[in-house]
């Protein structure tokens, strides 16, 4: 990605330990802003700030559970006593849940996907927003999916709650553009992160090979295509777009 002078800028980003999120920490900081690296791992999390501190960057740690409105306004509060601002936020903390039929889905674990991958963002962009508000905007990306516009069997909690991220992101985006506070999603396809390997899905070469043809391109993405994204998304190059699921998904919905 080209130079974006992201310097004086702060942004969190959620899920940061780990996977696109991590992507996306490293990233903002390369372009010069300061991070909020949140995530509920505290060991893998401050291996991320230390590495964005290790090429001169500035971010701090701040353990949260997304899905716990308290925490999450710790978050928030944490970021403005360090930094002072809020500029950029990526809501990007999900869990994929059991892969069971619909029928055979859990309470249990029907109400944990949707408390943090639904519910968490909205709780995010609930104390995220009266402060952007009060300097005159911001930009907020949440982390939706390609199963925020497309089904996928035995996945039907984190279906749900992608579809459900998307329409908080629209409505958000509607509510504020006219205060200059710009909400988009991202969505990406399938992309090489643990939350895979932890589903065992990169674990065999043919699993892989099916997963890849999938996708237009053949392959699955790379976390910082996707963090590449989120920050474009956040710069004054894409001050127009609001309220778009933006798809990072090697052409996997255009089939």
């Amino acid at each position: 990605m080209k130079n974006i002078s992201l310097k004086g800028k702060v942004a969190i980003v959620t899920g940061g330990s780990m996977g696109i999120g991590k992507a996306a920490a490293l990233a903002f900081a390369r372009q010069g802003a300061q991070v909020c690296v949140a995530d509920w791992e505290p060991t893998k999390g401050e291996e991320t700030v230390k590495e964005i501190i290790a090429n001169d960057g500035r971010a701090f740690f701040q353990k949260v559970d997304v899905s716990s409105e308290s925490q999450v306004r710790e978050m928030v509060q944490a970021t403005l006593s360090k930094y002072g601002r809020l500029d950029f936020a990526f809501n990007n903390a999900g869990i994929a849940g059991d892969q069971k039929p619909t029928g055979d889905n859990s309470v249990d674990n029907w109400n944990k996907v949707i408390g943090v991958n639904l519910t968490g963002v909205w709780l995010c962009m609930k104390e995220e927003i009266p402060h952007m508000l009060k300097q005159g905007g911001g930009v907020i990306i949440n982390n939706a999916s390609i199963l925020g516009s497309v089904g996928f069997a035995g996945a039907s909690a984190y279906t749900a709650s992608k579809h459900g991220v998307i329409g908080l992101t629209q409505v958000a985006a509607i509510e504020y553009g006219p205060k200059n506070l710009r909400v988009n999603a991202v969505c990406p396809g399938f992309i090489v992160t643990p939350m895979l390997e932890r589903a065992g899905l990169l674990a065999d070469p043919a699993v892989v090979q099916n997963i890849s043809n999938l996708h237009a391109l053949k392959r699955m993405g790379k976390p910082e295509e996707v963090a590449d994204t989120v920050v474009w998304l956040c710069s004054e190059e894409a001050s127009f777009i609001t309220g778009q699921p933006i798809f990072v998904d090697g052409g996997y919905t255009a089939q």
